[in-house]
């Protein structure tokens, strides 16, 4: 196992810092690794917005459930997907009226390039000590935010990272045993649930520990929960009112 390995088998959820800042220097280096992730056709349809304003930052805390380390942690991005820029290119040789943007196609490249990015981010920051945590909550008012941070047409934010030193090891979460995820030349139904019922085990007796004894639900008592009311019903109509409503 070597040394990038090791890291991306670390990795933790942090969600408590310490006041230790993250410098400039140290923001340019994250950000520029996140640049160098793959690209779709070299379009790059992502932006991130670095949120300095206590106010701004406050307020997305408020809306994503209240959690405290969006205000509080060292460093709070905002990872947008970004058909704008593109739309800016094309209106620089023809009318961008007439340019295939809005589809489908072009908003899942825009959400994977984000996701690109963002994890090859938070691999930089954790390679030089630091830790992050993904926020999707900031979606539970995804066009208050978007308002907030006055997001032009054909953009949207996706989700936060908070970054900054760890003041906490929270130990990590167990994942799905690997022949759950890998499948070979087809996908393989059989043997789901069982697999599923395993780390249902794995997953209680970490809840069990991690709670003290108060909560023991597995994984697919967790999804269950999940999938059981609905969520953000809005995101569809948001992002067909920001121009992402062709076919």
């Amino acid at each position: 196992m070597n040394e990038t390995i090791r890291l991306l088998n670390s990795h933790q959820s942090i969600r408590n810092f310490t006041e230790q800042p993250v410098t400039q220097e140290q923001l340019q280096t994250i950000i520029s690794a996140a640049q160098r992730a793959s690209s779709s056709s070299n379009v790059q349809a992502y932006s991130v917005i670095h949120i300095t304003d206590e106010d701004k930052r406050k307020q997305i805390a408020e809306w994503a459930d209240n959690q405290a380390h969006i205000s509080k942690s060292p460093v709070f991005l905002v990872w947008c997907a970004d058909l704008y820029r593109l739309r800016e290119a094309y209106s620089m040789h023809e009318d961008p009226g007439q340019a295939y943007l809005g589809t489908t196609e072009n908003w899942i490249v825009a959400t994977v390039d984000a996701a690109l990015a963002a994890q090859n981010a938070a691999i930089a920051a954790e390679s030089l000590g630091m830790g992050i945590v993904y926020i999707g909550a900031i979606r539970n008012r995804i066009e208050a935010v978007s308002e907030l941070l006055g997001l032009p047409a054909y953009t949207s934010p996706l989700f936060g990272m908070c970054i900054g030193y760890p003041n906490q090891n929270p130990g990590q979460k167990p994942r799905l045993p690997q022949q759950a995820i890998l499948h070979h030349n087809t996908y393989q139904t059989d043997g789901v649930v069982e697999q599923i019922t395993d780390y249902d085990n794995t997953m209680m007796d970490y809840i069990m520990k991690r709670t003290g004894g108060k909560r023991s639900n597995g994984w697919s008592e967790d999804m269950r929960n999940k999938l059981k009311a609905p969520s953000r019903l809005d995101i569809k109509s948001y992002l067909n009112g920001q121009g992402l409503d062709k076919e």
